[in-house]
C-alpha cells in the first residue's frame, strides 16, 4: 500500500502586491496553520516518510515548518521545480519517480492543480477547493509509485484548518 498526502502550501503574504508570486512568505495565519496541520496529521497516525515540495517560498516554508513537527530532516525535503503553479498530470509525473522504498509520502504545492488533482484520485469524493494549509489523503492498492496511476485507490481524509470536525 502507498499512501499520498496532497497539502496545500499555507497562508501566504500579499503586503507587497510588486512581490513576485514565486518569492511570497507566509503570513502570520500560515506560519500558525502548518504546524497545527502536521500535528493533526500525526494525531491520526500519519507521518510521511519523504516530503516532496514546489521550490516556491510558500510551499518551501510549510514543507520546512511541517519537516519540524514530524522530526524529519529539512534537509531531505525533494524541491520539484514542475510542482510550481502545475496542472493535475504533471503530479502523477512527480508520483512515478518515487522510490518504492516510501510508503506515505507529503506532496507540497498549489492550487487549482492540486484540487484538479485530488479531485481525479477518486471518485467517492469531490472537493471543491483544497484550502490553504489543507491535506487530502488517499491510499493505492499497489507496491509501486509507478502503478500508482492505474491502481484502486481510498479516500483516507480530508482536512484542513477551520474544518469544524
Amino acid at each position: 500500500m502507498k499512501t499520498l498526502l496532497l497539502i496545500r502550501h499555507a497562508k501566504s503574504s500579499w503586503n507587497d502586491p510588486d512581490m513576485d508570486d514565486f518569492d511570497r512568505p507566509l503570513n502570520k495565519r500560515g506560519k500558525a496553520n502548518a504546524p497545527e496541520m502536521a500535528s493533526r496529521l500525526l494525531q491520526r497516525g500519519v507521518t510521511p516518510e519523504l516530503l516532496i515540495a514546489s521550490p516556491a517560498k510558500r510551499a518551501k516554508s510549510t514543507a520546512k515548518i511541517m519537516a519540524r513537527e514530524w522530526n524529519y530532516p529539512r534537509q531531505a525535503i525533494l524541491f520539484e521545480e514542475e510542482l510550481y503553479l502545475c496542472y493535475a498530470s504533471t503530479f502523477l509525473k512527480v508520483i512515478t519517480r518515487i522510490d518504492n522504498d516510501f510508503d506515505a509520502v507529503a506532496i507540497f504545492a498549489h492550487n487549482p492543480g492540486i484540487t484538479d488533482f485530488a479531485n481525479y484520485l477518486t471518485e467517492e469524493i469531490r472537493v471543491d477547493n483544497v484550502p490553504t494549509a489543507g491535506v487530502f489523503a488517499v491510499e493505492a492498492d499497489t507496491d509501486s509509485w509507478e502503478a500508482f496511476d492505474k491502481s484502486p485507490k481510498r479516500f483516507l481524509f480530508f482536512d484542513y484548518p477551520r474544518n469544524e470536525d
